[in-house]
């Protein structure tokens, strides 16, 4: 796992915004990559609007966001953020 060197506010707030969803709905369930992708785009623009600043912290998100492994559970995949959101990395 890889993240960028500086993660911004609105990453990290992004980050466990996504984190606390997962847990929250189904943790137990397997994580896919297209929650992955869809989940970004949904909460940046909850923060931005449809904006540009929304498609920033998008990609954003997605960078630091790791991809999702085959048989990984939404919870597990949580808990993968939460690190990720505290600077842990692994390359």
């Amino acid at each position: 796992m890889t993240t960028p060197l500086a993660l911004s506010d609105d990453t990290i707030l992004l980050l466990g915004q996504f984190a606390d969803t997962l847990d929250q709905q189904r943790p137990d369930a397997e994580m896919r990559e297209e929650i992955r992708l869809a989940r970004a785009l949904v909460f940046a623009e909850q923060l931005h609007g449809p904006t540009e600043a929304a498609f920033d912290a998008e990609q954003d998100l997605l960078a630091a966001a790791p991809r999702v492994r085959h048989g990984q559970t939404r919870g597990e995949y949580a808990a993968l953020l939460r690190l990720v959101a505290r600077g842990v990395s692994a390359g």
